[in-house]
């Protein structure tokens, strides 16, 4: 899953990516119109590396080794300067508003900023140091502030409702009447509609909001670099060899030689959770992790999570809604919170009953073995291995040899090329500036004209200072705005980097997600449309696309050319992947509930009244009142839930990843349907015709059912866990 994925601007979104926080607005004075055009004038021979133009090959690229601390906050604050000064002229023009003069000059307003947004990006993300994260914290508010003031424009938001008011009348040609549709709304949604003292009010949450995101974010960072846990070699028993060596370079590098390291990060926490024979650190590093931000300290995020749905609901309750989820979900597929929850109640269920079953297996291997235990959390990964290999004769670690990152590079090539006709090439080295040695780059084509598509950039290992998890972004989107635009696409990863000469061995599960990040890289590569704010996403769609992708990975083309030993270079034996697909159900009790636990948390959340609220208490008690297996915690425990508290995309959203699911099940069975199944050409091009290359120029449900010739249904979902399927509900 994409993790924690943090806003910043971007050409993905055009006007969008910077009002998704945004709030309040000043009216603009005859001289405050004065100096912004004064200010635009002074664009020109701009000298911060940060805001200049990218220039190279392909298109122009980041300027990664010209990034320096240094140049961050000026390029930040001049390009809020310069885009503000942008905003008042299109505000300002004494002409009747119209598409070409008003939403046109939006789509291109804010270039420099959106290029010194990129470098801040990858300092917040890929190597945030403590001297970055005190400039983050200075311009977190700044940079709210610079947001209200667009958002909550009065003069531009009237030229914006008059473009949208005509084109109810009379239609503009499709995808600019998307665009009106799609920047009227979200300004409205963020309160363009208010009266003067509601927008200061609104700019002013939006303000200590942003600090608190900042603030949020950092605290979870901070405890992935502090708690370390330290092995001695009389500890490593039942840890797989390509661990200790990677736990003995993280030891070392961290002054520890001759130790073991185990990061409080999810990739070194669940393969030690799910090997290590030792169970009082089994238990030590469970709590390490499932405490982050949770101790008690000054990295303690209960607090801020209290506050930062206190105002939540103080900002949408302007607005006239009854609470965060109602605002929030209106131009998500599933527009009210009581449809998200709908779908999560019809999965609880069998979810809980199939944890049930999976505990009391692994209890009875336990049992078995002499051990005197109850099954507990830090039990659930060790035993349910035992399971597996009992039930399936499945041996992880045996899977692991077969998973070399490097072939399964291959494979996401292979598959990007079978379905969407993309090649990628090694771009040379040095041919193009990275920001860390260990990023990778590579040059997207079409397969049959040889045209240039965009770059692609992996950052594959954790390090200090990177957030946790896997995510795709992109430094710039396709458009055909201004001539045509090439895509500039990474997926960064937290693989434990392998000693030297040792090659990167990943489980199934870090497998997949894999092919899920580099499935947003295709929905980024594959785009097609003209407007900048076209490329932004609908949440519980766009991880669709993703998780869709993952599916190739248990094809039979890829496990016969990418599967391979990583000594003997030989293929996965069928008998083993037999083994593989006949245990695709194990363990979803675990993996539901895990997620489906954090998803209704969130939606509870924000569907009560958050005054007074203790978060810890809160957590406890809704998932009490669930009926939460107690051998079981959430995947986000709130404290570190940086998806929804860390910023706003995934606030009210994490169930998208189940709504995303039961599309991905349906599409699926669309392939497995067709004469060439999951390579079938004609389903592939309906793919990517209305589901990739469309971004979001149409409404999704729409793009779905041109897709699939119907909408989806939850069957194919049930049916991929293993779950009973609902029986029909009679139609009166």
């Amino acid at each position: 899953m994409g993790s924690n994925k943090i806003l910043v601007a971007s050409r993905t979104s055009g006007l969008l990516a910077f009002l998704a926080l945004a709030s309040c607005t000043t009216t603009q004075t005859q001289e405050q119109s004065t100096q912004a055009q004064a200010t635009m004038e002074q664009n020109k021979g701009e000298t911060n590396p940060l805001l200049a133009e990218w220039t190279g090959p392909y298109g122009g690229v980041p300027a990664f080794d010209k990034m320096n601390l240094a140049d961050v906050k000026p390029a930040v604050e001049r390009g809020m300067e310069l885009q503000l000064a942008e905003i008042d002229k299109i505000a300002n023009n004494p002409e009747p508003a119209t598409f070409e003069n008003t939403l046109v000059p939006l789509e291109r307003a804010g270039q420099e900023l959106d290029r010194a947004m990129t470098y801040y990006g990858i300092w917040s993300s890929n190597m945030s140091t403590p001297e970055f994260r005190a400039i983050q914290a200075e311009l977190a508010p700044k940079l709210s502030e610079f947001r209200s003031k667009i958002s909550q424009n009065e003069k531009l938001f009237q030229r914006i409702k008059t473009v949208y008011d005509r084109a109810q009348q009379t239609p503009l040609p499709a995808d600019q009447q998307r665009v009106v549709q799609l920047v009227y709304e979200d300004f409205a949604m963020e309160g363009a509609n208010l009266d003067a003292a509601a927008k200061a009010r609104y700019a002013a949450i939006n303000k200590e909001l942003s600090s608190l995101y900042t603030a949020f974010s950092n605290n979870v960072l901070a405890d992935e670099e502090k708690y370390v846990t330290y092995l001695t070699k009389d500890q490593l028993s039942g840890l797989p060899e390509s661990f200790v060596k990677a736990a003995a370079k993280a030891a070392a590098d961290r002054g520890q030689a001759g130790k073991y390291a185990v990061t409080n990060t999810r990739s070194s926490m669940d393969q030690f959770l799910t090997y290590s024979d030792e169970r009082a650190l089994r238990e030590k590093v469970w709590n390490t992790y499932y405490s982050r931000a949770d101790n008690g300290d000054e990295a303690d995020n209960n607090q801020n999570i209290a506050q930062i749905l206190k105002l939540r609901d103080e900002r949408v309750a302007l607005l006239g809604y009854d609470n965060y989820a109602e605002w929030r979900l209106q131009n998500r597929m599933a527009k009210t919170p009581e449809r998200a929850m709908e779908l999560m109640n019809a999965v609880w269920p069998a979810a809980l009953a199939r944890v049930k079953e999976e505990v009391a297996d692994m209890q009875a291997v336990a049992n078995a073995s002499g051990k005197k235990i109850t099954i507990a959390p830090w039990d659930y990964r060790y035993y349910a291995e035992k399971v597996r290999q009992q039930k399936y004769d499945l041996d992880s670690d045996e899977v692991k040899q077969y998973l070399q990152l490097d072939n399964l590079t291959q494979a996401l090539f292979y598959t990007a090329g079978e379905l969407f006709n993309f090649s990628f090439t090694p771009v040379p080295e040095n041919a193009v500036p990275v920001f860390q040695e260990d990023v990778k780059v590579w040059e997207v084509k079409d397969k049959t004209t040889g045209e240039h598509i965009g770059l692609w950039y992996l950052d594959p290992y954790a390090r200090q200072g990177k957030r946790s998890g896997a995510w795709a972004t992109t430094y710039r989107s396709h458009t055909t705005f201004d001539g045509k635009e090439t895509v500039l696409a990474s997926n960064n990863s937290n693989f434990v980097k392998p000693a030297p000469g040792e090659p990167l061995l990943v489980s199934w599960d870090d497998a997949t997600t894999f092919f899920h990040e580099f499935g947003h890289a295709l929905h980024f590569f594959a785009s097609n449309v003209k407007y900048p704010t076209l490329n932004s996403g609908v949440r519980d769609y766009t991880e669709f696309h993703s998780q869709l992708l993952e599916r190739w990975l248990s094809t039979d083309k890829v496990i016969n050319q990418f599967l391979k030993h990583h000594e003997t270079g030989e293929v996965i034996p069928a008998s083993l992947v037999a083994k593989i697909k006949k245990a695709s159900t194990f363990n979803q009790g675990f993996g539901t509930t895990e997620f489906l636990a954090s998803a209704l948390m969130d939606m509870k959340f924000h569907t009560v009244d958050p005054e007074g609220m203790d978060p810890d208490k809160f957590e406890r008690e809704t998932l009490a009142a669930l009926n939460m297996p107690k051998e079981i915690v959430m995947r986000h425990r709130s404290p570190h839930f940086g998806h929804v508290f860390s910023g706003e995309g995934y606030a009210t959203g994490y169930y998208g990843y189940l709504w995303a699911d039961v599309l991905t099940s349906d599409a699926a069975e669309a392939f497995e349907e067709a004469p060439g199944g999951f390579y079938d050409k004609e389903v592939a091009a309906r793919l990517v015709k209305y589901l990739f290359a469309p971004r979001n120029s149409m409404d999704p449900a729409e793009a779905y059912r041109l897709f699939r010739g119907r909408d989806a249904k939850i069957d194919a979902l049930m049916r991929d866990r293993g779950f009973p399927v609902p029986a029909p509900t009679s139609k009166k």
